[in-house]
């Protein structure tokens, strides 16, 4: 399922327009990325957390040369699925 598929499912299953459900999932999107950027977490009861973890500088190597190369730090987003989301999919 892709973003358009997603919004038009949301329309459907709220009985609203696609327009106020992309609305409401930009907002959604917009909230969960500002939170993030804070470096806060996103906790939804019963659906996951949304969370970054930081990663720490390494060293990789290139696979086309294969010459070791230095990968920087980075913070990374990562989601926990919730019991309830995990029990629906069992």
């Amino acid at each position: 399922m892709n973003k358009t598929q997603l919004i038009q499912e949301i329309a459907e299953r709220a009985n609203g327009s696609r327009s106020e459900a992309q609305r409401f999932f930009d907002a959604f999107t917009e909230v969960i990325t500002s939170e993030l950027k804070k470096g806060s977490e996103v906790q939804i009861t019963g659906f996951g957390k949304f969370y970054v973890q930081e990663r720490a500088a390494r060293q990789g190597i290139n696979p086309q040369t294969q010459q070791k190369i230095n990968i920087p730090a980075s913070k990374v987003p990562k989601f926990t699925a919730g019991n309830a989301l995990k029990e629906a999919i069992k």
